[in-house]
């Protein structure tokens, strides 16, 4: 199968540019830079007329639900919402049931990706109490690393122990594994809640962000950093939510920081109009949080964006703070989302796919994708400005069936999505009997 793509402006490692993009079965074949179009027969040509290609998201961070919870999500529909999203390739987390806590487990769960998912993937090995001796026998050319619960979250997944601490983060730098951290302390959120209850049994969703408080997370993430200092670990903290824990990042090359679609979108404000909808772990925090966050992606203090994309049914959304489920579906706005702050001016489209394609690709070396490279794999997002649409109903992929953003009005679309050469998503067709591959990393 040969693509050409053609009349749009490129954007790739810190340029953008007019060029036209060939790609020959699954890999690039060539970039040509100016308004000139390549000679030859192609099978289908794209043309991106007003448009910006891009290398396809990465988004390293998602809770796609199966096995066990799939009344919520599966890794068919919430692939699928990926691709309607121009996400090619997405990191799983592994809170489900069974926890992707044994390599029976991990394999499983590649069985049933590979079976089911429209895009690559690919699946965090999850630290407990009691299995480190399992970390020498995992594929480092299969994960992306390990995953760490240090506060208690969705799952029941917390470590909090300091021997298993020390030995999770002292392993995973003997076989040198990046450890991606989830930072809450549970002893202050446990506290808080105490309090919280002495008025309500349910406190109210606005007491959230103080009962997840920012102490909770600086205590914590500034533990994740000390254990990494102390004994070298390759430490990726998720899901930064405050401007104070920001102290801890953009010195150390070995120390990085995630931020999430939902702590730069929303503010502790929004819990007025949209209640548990916005309800996640850690929580959404201050404007001023979400303003340093936002300062953050372009000073280095901020390596990757990922979504934290986490359905639940609605009904699981009701309640207040104690039983109102954690979590929220954002993988098919991701992109949407942060071109809307390339608008407002927090930061240009290089730098947007620097942080949702380049730099994962680098932290977590991933082989041959995150970039759009001769020889590389064909992962495209090919996007449109200057469209005016809403998120509505209908057009929700994620099996949930509800977005955040319902009624969110957008001034971008994704046009089409490729995934290893092959187009899945054209303008609202959807290749259903499209498959991803399992990502490769340090090959």
């Amino acid at each position: 199968m040969r693509i050409l793509i053609t009349g749009g402006r490129i954007v790739n490692e810190g340029r953008v540019f007019p060029g036209t993009l060939s790609i020959v079965d699954d890999r690039i074949e060539s970039i040509m830079e100016g308004e000139h179009t390549s000679r030859g027969i192609y099978d289908k040509e794209i043309d991106a007329t007003g448009c910006f290609v891009l290398p396809g998201i990465i988004d390293d961070h998602v809770h796609f639900r199966e096995p066990g919870l799939t009344t919520k999500a599966d890794i068919e529909s919430e692939s699928r919402a990926a691709a309607f999203g121009g996400v090619t390739s997405y990191f799983e987390m592994p809170n489900t049931n069974p926890q992707t806590t044994s390599l029976e487990a991990l394999e499983d769960k590649f069985a049933l990706a590979g079976e089911k998912s429209h895009v690559n993937y690919s699946f965090f090995f999850g630290a407990t109490n009691h299995n480190t001796h399992l970390f020498e026998k995992l594929d480092r050319r299969r994960i992306p690393g390990i995953k760490l619960f240090m506060g208690s979250s969705t799952g029941g997944m917390l470590v909090d122990k300091e021997q298993a601490l020390v030995g999770i983060f002292e392993e995973a730098k003997r076989l040198d594994l990046p450890l991606m951290t989830h930072c809450e302390d549970t002893a202050t959120i446990t506290a808080n809640m105490a309090e919280a209850r002495k008025k309500d049994d349910d406190p109210s969703i606005l007491l959230h962000s103080q009962i997840r408080s920012e102490q909770a997370c600086y205590t914590s993430t500034e533990l994740a950093v000390q254990l990494a200092r102390r004994y070298g670990t390759r430490l990726h903290v998720a899901h930064l939510t405050t401007a104070r824990e920001l102290e801890f990042f953009g010195v150390d090359s070995n120390i990085t920081a995630e931020a999430v679609i939902a702590h730069l979108m929303f503010s502790d404000a929004d819990y007025q109009t949209l209640g548990t909808l916005i309800k996640c772990n850690p929580a959404v925090k201050t404007a001023t949080d979400r303003d340093a966050l936002r300062r953050a992606l372009t000073d280095g203090r901020i390596t990757i964006v990922g979504t934290d994309h986490a359905p639940h049914l609605l009904v699981d959304k009701k309640g207040g703070c104690r039983k109102a489920a954690s979590g929220m579906p954002m993988v098919q706005f991701s992109l949407v989302s942060m071109l809307q702050l390339v608008d407002e001016g927090v930061l240009d489209i290089a730098r947007l796919v620097a942080l949702m394609c380049h730099q994962p690709a680098q932290l977590f070396e991933i082989s041959e994708r995150g970039y759009l490279r001769e020889g590389y794999k064909a992962d495209v997002a090919i996007v449109r400005p200057n469209v005016d649409w809403t998120v509505t109903e209908d057009i929700i992929q994620s099996k949930c069936g509800w977005s955040p953003l319902l009624g969110h009005h957008f001034h971008w679309r994704v046009e089409q999505t490729l995934c290893n050469g092959r187009l899945i998503f054209d303008g609202g067709k959807f290749d259903a009997d499209a498959r991803g591959e399992a990502l490769t990393f340090r090959s």
